[in-house]
């Protein structure tokens, strides 16, 4: 089996993890990776419950043929405190959290919020039923916290690793595992690969205004 974990296209807000619709450009972005994901045979479409995702995932169901299952389990870490602020606000009143997180020694959770062994406990319920499945490919939209957190996880690397999977996880990037059902082991095939994009530097996230 093989779950093409997508992250979310560009949403319309730069405030952290407000629950907003997407921007021209995420849609943009959408649609060439559903250009692109449109030739392989999913078996099922997962989604975030958050409207980002829910709207990506409802672009990609016209390229891949399947209805979106939303399921709330898939959503962004919750960033407790620091969500609706901008990145300058949370810099300057959270800069003891974000230093200790630069060291990368401890899975701590966003003040009032999530660490990623959080996130990866809620993400496997899901995780268990895609297991359980007849499924051999799966697509999950979803978002760039949970992904590192499923992806650190499944590869049985300590939490506080998490951040070593992409300094930046591009928006619409296919990260894609496979499971051997003999083993119940996960193998990491490829991760944050955005090369539907990279044609065009408007869509990247380091040209985001």
């Amino acid at each position: 089996m093989k779950i093409y974990f997508i992250r979310h296209g560009q949403q319309n807000s730069r405030l952290c993890n407000v629950d907003v619709a997407l921007s021209e450009i995420g849609r943009l972005q959408v649609n060439r990776l559903g250009k692109r994901l449109e030739c392989i045979a999913f078996d099922k479409l997962y989604c975030s419950n958050l409207i980002r995702a829910k709207e990506t995932a409802n672009i990609l169901s016209e390229y891949i043929h399947q209805k979106p299952e939303v399921d709330e389990n898939l959503r962004e870490i919750d960033f407790g405190e620091l969500t609706g602020n901008t990145d300058e606000e949370n810099k300057e009143k959270y800069s003891f959290f974000f230093e200790k997180q630069k060291k990368k020694q401890w899975d701590i959770p966003y003040p009032g919020g999530e660490c990623a062994e959080d996130v990866f406990k809620r993400g496997s319920i899901v995780l268990q039923k895609m297991i359980e499945s007849d499924c051999e490919r799966i697509c999950v939209v979803t978002h760039g916290g949970f992904i590192r957190a499923m992806i650190t996880g499944l590869l049985g690397i300590d939490f506080s690793k998490q951040r070593m999977f992409g300094a930046v996880l591009e928006n619409t990037s296919i990260t894609e595992v496979a499971y051997d059902k003999e083993t119940g082991l996960f193998s990491l095939e490829r991760f944050n690969d955005y090369a539907h994009l990279e044609d065009d530097c408007k869509l990247l996230r380091g040209n985001w205004k």
